[in-house]
């Protein structure tokens, strides 16, 4: 054995330094103890109990709580607690002890034989009390091995029921914890939270084909891989089959979700090893970003939202992602909602209304931004913002889409063959269907059928939506501008990067947010200057200048003073279906 005394630690009359035990070899390995106890004499009387047995051990003594420190927690195999100590009596002593070592076994050793005393330091968390008086070396000993057995076990219980049994990584019940922990604390690095569900693609074949057994080593290398593309403070978890799901905190901005999202991705590209032949894995990965303090969505909500991208991305051609941006307004999906959006199609309850595009100079409408709406089988005429969230997050928002591009083409095409040559529509496109690996050829077949000519359609796209995966989105719109349709960049100066995209987008026109162009009633000359400055560089791009919620004659003289093109608003005219 080996014991360390503290070296503060008195005896009973003289205050002298206890003599030191020297290193006595055992069979057995008994462990790390840790004595607090502030009476010499007992501490001498353990020492003593614990030598005649025969086990090997270290002891470090303590005579208060307030000298145990963190080290000595973390190596510590089982702590012997006095409960009459000079900063801490009775239960108190029990939990200040537990605070600082939680993991530790505690066996108390009172100077009282009280059975009620006793069960209540059971019931806080000790294994064991002992009364001093009746301690002897078996008993002692004893009660130490069976402590450091029992926590042992409920070490292990505790990690079986939080843990999956085949990955050893994290379960749904540790996961949804953590996540729901993470949502409530304040972050120290950053102010984002972001959940990503993560589904292997046809991963059902290799179960089928090749048997469970090597399905599992496959998971089991997947759930390496995966951990491997995470910083040690995020959580990656098993919620069970081939779905994962990784908890990553403190994120700076949303650039750094499509970097992990582009790790877990790059985790999975080399092969792996099946039946001696190579096997190539992809996944679909739906994530879900929370801004701390912005969304009041609970943990099983943001996690059935990363869920619903996950499919989105499944039903959009696999081996890509979605992401979904938490705000508040998102979070409890109606089922019945969710059903009646799915009829509403094959029902014809969906709707397009127009609201006219006029050029500056001559007030002459030029076009017209086609604007979904849905009749409501109860609850009547409904707008976008009433059902474009719940059709995001169940992955309508690509079928929804493709119906208002082929309607809208349809009626552009009907107002040019009317006389309106020059008219054009403008159709917003979804961060889904932008992502989707149809949508060129979608645009084409709904010019095709319409007989719109690609100078007459307009395509809007956000800033927000180009954050998904900016060089996918370059690609897709270079495709769709060597039509000949139109691009533009709708609420301009309210996304990321807006000079940066401004400059690398094949975009015709900007469409300036309807925020600044309220702010020209105002008596400052600063919002006027901002708008002129911008429309200035776009023009020395190339690229026109539409405002969008113009509802004033000061806010629209103010636009044509700074030489915007052209405008929108209630002041020319309100949505409304074709006559």
């Amino acid at each position: 054995m080996v014991i360390q005394a503290e070296a503060v630690a008195l005896d009973d009359t003289d205050g002298s330094v206890p003599e030191p035990v020297t290193q006595v070899g055992r069979p057995t390995r008994l462990g790390n103890i840790l004595l607090v106890e502030d009476n010499p004499a007992h501490a001498r009387l353990v020492t003593a109990l614990l030598a005649e047995g025969d086990s090997d051990f270290a002891l470090e003594h303590r005579t208060r709580l307030g000298q145990v420190t963190v080290l000595d927690a973390a190596v510590a195999d089982c702590a012997l607690l006095d409960l009459s100590l000079p900063d801490a009596v009775g239960l108190e002593a029990l939990q200040a002890l537990r605070d600082v070592a939680p993991h530790v076994p505690v066996v108390v050793l009172s100077g009282r034989i009280d059975e009620d005393v006793a069960l209540t330091c059971v019931q806080q968390g000790a294994q064991d009390y002992l009364p001093k008086s009746k301690l002897d070396s078996a008993l002692l000993i004893r009660s130490i091995r069976y402590a450091i057995e029992r926590k042992h076990l409920e070490s292990q219980l505790a990690h079986q029921a939080m843990h999956d049994g085949l990955t050893g990584l994290p379960n749904r019940a540790l996961f949804m914890d953590r996540l729901d922990r993470s949502l409530v604390r304040t972050t120290r690095r950053g102010n984002c939270v972001a959940v990503f569900f993560v589904d292997l693609d046809g991963f059902k074949a290799i179960n089928d084909g090749y048997g469970h057994a090597v399905g599992d080593s496959v998971l089991k290398e997947v759930a390496h891989r995966l951990s491997t593309a995470l910083r040690p403070e995020d959580t990656l978890a098993r919620l069970g089959g081939d779905e994962f799901c990784a908890l990553c905190i403190d994120l700076s901005s949303p650039d750094d979700v499509l970097s992990i999202v582009r790790r877990l991705e790059t985790a999975l590209d080399p092969s792996f090893e099946l039946a001696g032949h190579p096997l190539f894995l992809t996944a679909s990965i739906g994530v879900s970003v929370v801004r701390i303090g912005e969304c009041p969505e609970e943990a099983d909500v943001i996690l059935r939202l990363a869920d619903a991208a996950m499919y989105r991305a499944k039903r959009a051609g696999k081996d890509r992602f979605e992401i979904t941006l938490c705000d508040g307004r998102s979070g409890h999906l109606d089922p019945q909602e969710e059903t009646s959006l799915r009829l509403a199609l094959h029902n014809a309850e969906l709707r397009l209304h127009y609201q006219p595009i006029v050029a500056l100079d001559s007030l002459c409408q030029v076009g017209a931004e086609a604007l979904l709406r849905w009749q409501h089988p109860v609850r009547g005429l409904l707008g976008a913002p009433e059902f474009i969230p719940l059709a995001e997050q169940t992955g309508l928002i690509v079928a929804l889409g493709s119906w208002a591009l082929g309607e809208a083409c349809r009626g552009a095409a009907a107002w040019r063959r009317s006389g309106q040559s020059a008219a054009t529509v403008s159709v917003n496109l979804s961060a889904a269907q932008l992502a989707h690996h149809d949508l060129v050829r979608l645009v084409e077949r709904s010019l095709a059928e319409s007989g719109l000519a690609p100078e007459g359609l307009v395509l809007e796209v956000t800033e927000t939506t180009l954050m998904h995966d900016v060089e996918a989105c370059l690609n897709t719109l270079h495709a769709l501008s060597d039509l000949g349709v139109r691009l533009s960049i709708d609420d301009f100066g309210t996304g990321y990067s807006s000079l940066a995209y401004l400059c690398r987008l094949p975009a015709a026109e900007i469409k300036i947010d309807r925020a600044f162009v309220s702010a020209l009633d105002g008596p400052g000359r600063g919002e006027f200057e901002v708008l002129a400055t911008v429309v200035d560089l776009a023009h020395r791009l190339g690229k026109l200048v539409i405002a969008e919620g113009v509802e004033t004659e000061e806010q629209m003289l103010a636009l044509r003073q700074m030489g915007c093109d052209k405008a929108q608003g209630y002041l020319f005219g309100r949505p409304a279906a074709l006559v």
